[in-house]
C-alpha cells in the first residue's frame, strides 16, 4: 500500500518564506513554592521561563537547548498548555492559545502533539500498541468505524519503522527505539501541525539515536511537520535542525540559524557549551581553546540580579551585575542577551 496515499490528512501545505506556524511572545511561567504553612504563607515563586520569545516557520525545527533546569521542558508544557503560562502570548497559526476558551482550544489542540523524552513511562503498560495508537483515533472521532481504525493502525506502524505484528505486543515486550516509534505512531495519529519533541532520543542508545533523528527528518520531509525540538545534545541538535534557541536560567540567551551558531556563536554561555562538544579528531581536540565555566547554576528562586549569566561569566563587568540584557538582534535573523556583544558589535561596526 501506498502510505503517502493512505494518509492524505497528513500531508501539510507547502511553507511559504514568510509562513510563521508558531509565535511565542514573552512567554512566563512562575511555579509558587510553600515553605510551611498551611496556607503556603512565606511561599515563593520558581522563574522556570522568564520573557522568551521565539518563532518556528512551518515545516522547520527549532533546537531549543540549555542544561537541566533552564526551562525547555517547561516552555515546550507550556506550548501544549499542560502548564498554564503566567504570562505572555502562544500564538499558533495565527490564534493565541492562552486566550481560547476550552471549547475552542479543543478544536486546535490535536494540531500540536508531543513525543515525551521516556519510552519507558510514557505509554500505558495495560495496552497493546494497537490499543494506544488507535485511542486518540477513537475519542477524537477521526477514524470512528473499527475496521477502518485497525487499518489507519497498522499504516501508522509502517510509517513509524514498525511491523504490523507488532500491534499486538504490549510496551515491555518492545525495545527503547521501538517505543519510542509508538509515541512517534501516537502523535501522527491526531495529524498535526506542530511536534513538540521533548528530548526524544536523550534515553536511547546512540545508535538508535540516529534511527529516531533519521525517522523525524523522513516524516518532516514527506509530510511538512513543524518541530520545536528539545534538547541538551548539541550535537543532535545540530543534525536535525535549521534554527537554534539556547536558553539560560529561564530567559533566552541566543537564536539564529544552525550554521551561524556553531560556526560563529556570540553569547558567551552559548561557546562555552560547543566548547564541551567533544570532536573526533584527537588533534584538534587537543588544540582548540574551552570556555570552562566557573561555579554553579544559580537557583531559579533566587536568580542573580541584572544578567543572569554574569555569576559564571568569562567576560563579565559591574554593569552586568546590574543591567538586565537586551534579547535584540544584532545581525540578520541573529538575536542575543549580552550587553559586552552588543557594546562589541556596535564598536566594531
Amino acid at each position: 500500500m501506498n502510505t503517502t496515499e493512505a494518509c492524505p490528512a497528513v500531508i501539510a501545505a507547502p511553507a511559504r518564506a514568510d509562513d510563521t506556524i508558531l509565535e511565542v511572545r514573552n512567554l512566563v511561567k512562575y511555579f509558587s513554592v510553600g515553605h510551611g504553612g498551611l496556607l503556603g504563607k512565606g511561599s515563593e515563586v520558581v522563574k522556570a521561563v522568564d520573557g522568551v520569545s521565539f518563532s518556528i516557520q512551518r515545516g522547520k525545527t527549532l533546537g531549543l537547548v540549555g542544561e537541566s533546569g533552564c526551562g525547555k521542558t517547561t516552555t515546550g508544557r507550556c506550548i501544549l498548555l499542560l502548564e498554564r503560562p503566567t504570562s505572555g502570548q502562544i500564538i499558533f497559526e495565527g490564534r493565541d492559545l492562552t486566550a481560547l476558551t476550552p471549547a475552542e482550544l479543543r478544536i486546535v489542540r490535536h494540531k500540536i502533539q508531543v513525543i515525551f523524552q521516556d519510552p519507558y513511562s510514557s505509554l500505558n503498560p495495560r495496552m497493546t500498541v494497537g490499543q494506544i495508537i488507535a485511542e486518540p483515533l477513537a475519542v477524537w472521532g477521526i477514524v470512528p468505524e473499527r475496521k477502518a481504525r485497525l487499518d489507519r493502525t497498522r499504516e501508522l506502524l509502517s510509517l513509524a519503522g514498525l511491523l504490523s505484528y507488532m500491534g499486538e505486543r504490549y510496551p515491555h515486550e518492545l525495545s527503547g527505539g521501538q517505543r519510542q516509534r509508538v509515541g512517534i505512531a501516537r502523535a501522527l495519529a491526531m495529524e498535526p501541525s506542530l511536534l513538540v519533541c521533548d528530548e526524544p532520543v536523550s534515553a536511547l542508545d546512540v545508535s538508535i539515536q540516529a534511527q529516531i533523528i533519521n525517522l523525524l527528518e523522513d516524516l518532516q520531509e514527506r509530510f511538512g511537520l513543524t518541530y520545536l525540538f528539545v534538547a541538551h545534545d548539541l550535537s543532535v541538535v545540530r543534525h536535525i535542525s535549521d534554527r537554534v534557541a539556547v536558553m539560560y536560567l529561564g530567559k533566552m540567551a541566543e537564536i539564529t540559524d544552525r550554521t551561524s551558531l556553531y560556526a560563529q556563536p556570540l553569547h558567551p554561555y552559548t561557546k562555552s557549551l560547543l566548547s564541551a562538544v567533544p570532536i573526533p579528531d584527537p588533534v584538534v581536540e587537543a588544540a582548540r581553546e574551552r570556555t570552562v565555566l566557573r561555579g554553579e547554576v544559580p537557583s531559579p528562586l533566587h536568580p542573580p540580579s541584572g544578567c543572569v549569566f554574569h555569576p559564571r561569566c568569562p567576560i563579565a563587568n559591574d554593569e552586568c551585575k546590574n543591567t538586565v540584557p537586551e534579547f535584540r538582534e544584532v545581525r540578520t535573523e541573529h538575536r542575543v542577551a549580552c550587553i559586552r556583544v552588543h557594546r562589541d558589535l556596535r564598536l566594531s561596526g
